[in-house]
């Protein structure tokens, strides 16, 4: 391959976020930032439909075409409906902490959630950066929200400095 379309390809898999020749190297999150997003697009969860969660009860992929800005974010959508959802109640539908997992929030670190790792408790959206942490939350949401209560203010503060 030429250098020239070598240097391309590799800018396109940056500025996406994404490289399938490194199948190894997952896009990586802001984690300066009150709302986790990619920091070459700017999309918020990986591209994932947050009302999708509640929807279809999975992570499900947004797409361009239906996309909305808020909070700093580009959030996508699989179809207008869930995008109008979305815009008429983000409060609801997103994710809460900003995309940040709750389970390293209560221990003192911001951790961006994974958009596969996911848990709905009491009708709002919580991610995960690791499967223990949401099995562990899961087992007693309560208990973390607690905790979380306590830290993530001054979190957040931290956050957008």
């Amino acid at each position: 391959m030429r250098p020239g379309i070598a240097l391309i390809g590799r800018l396109v898999c940056l500025l996406a976020g994404i490289c399938l020749a490194c199948p190894g190297l997952p896009a990586q999150a802001a984690t300066t930032e009150r709302i986790v997003v990619n920091r070459f697009s700017g999309v918020a969860i990986e591209g994932f439909d947050p009302v999708a969660y509640f929807v279809d009860g999975a992570p499900m992929q947004g797409t361009a075409e239906f996309e909305a800005n808020l909070w700093g974010a580009v959030w996508r959508f699989r179809n207008e409906g869930n995008r109008a959802s979305f815009l008429a109640h983000p409060e609801v539908y997103g994710p809460q902490f900003g995309g940040y997992d709750p389970a390293d929030i209560a221990r003192g670190v911001v951790i961006a959630g994974n958009p596969r790792f996911f848990v709905i408790a009491a009708q709002r959206l919580y991610l995960f950066s690791r499967e223990d942490n949401r099995d562990a939350f899961a087992a007693d949401p309560e208990r973390f929200l607690y905790e979380v209560g306590k830290r993530w203010p001054a979190l957040q503060d931290k956050l957008s400095q």
